[in-house]
């Protein structure tokens, strides 16, 4: 049950407790499962530049490409493999939850990220989608589960003012509309903060985005 839902900015909204403990752990299990998958499993990508990401990411969908930042259908970056689907069960929670926040979506995209203790993701836009689907708004929706991220969430410019807030496991923040752009990022991972019930430590933060 949603214990509180808020505005941060236009098109953005905080929903806080979205998810139920249940739902958590189903989550973390199936996040874990995929991830760790011996085939089409998670990994550390390298940007361009050269520089590693410091989460292990899984795509769902369609593979996001951290050399070219582009979408694709195998793992060109990587190991070359089709990429997995998006299961309907999943794709379910992201449309839950952007109908709470007031928007009709239907992703066609999830990226699943594992973050440690030394987790972080720099301050960025999501702007690779298609034009389409950015001119329309269609929201990111992010789902979290495990321990709780210090996240930052800022304006249309790198500049602007930045707001922190703490994701916790089973809150959900979704952003589209005037807001589908505005910059954001993870500073920290507060280790130890997960629910009892999630078995093993860090955070799994699932987008789902439509193409």
């Amino acid at each position: 049950m949603i214990e509180l839902m808020k505005s941060t900015a236009p098109g953005a909204w905080f929903l806080e407790g979205f998810l139920t403990l249940d739902e958590q752990v189903t989550l973390a299990n199936r996040c874990r499962h995929l991830i760790d998958d011996d085939r089409v499993g998670g990994y550390t990508p390298t940007v361009r530049g050269g520089g590693k990401m410091r989460v292990r990411m899984l795509a769902l969908g369609r593979h996001w490409n951290p050399l070219t930042y582009k979408y694709e259908g195998t793992r060109a970056d990587f190991d070359g493999r089709p990429v997995p689907p998006l299961p309907d069960d999943l794709a379910g929670f992201a449309r839950r939850a952007a109908a709470a926040a007031g928007f009709d979506f239907h992703p066609d995209i999830c990226l699943i990220n594992w973050y440690g203790d030394q987790g972080r993701l720099g301050v960025h836009q999501d702007k690779d989608e298609s034009r389409e689907s950015l001119e329309a708004g269609w929201p990111v929706v992010s789902l979290s589960v495990g321990d709780t991220a210090r996240f930052l969430f800022g304006g249309l410019r790198r500049r602007d003012p930045m707001e922190t807030l703490f994701l916790r496991s089973g809150d959900a923040f979704v952003f589209g509309g005037p807001a589908r752009l505005r910059y954001h990022g993870v500073t920290r991972i507060l280790p130890h903060t997960a629910p009892p019930p999630l078995a093993g430590r860090g955070r799994f933060n699932l987008t789902f985005r439509r193409y």
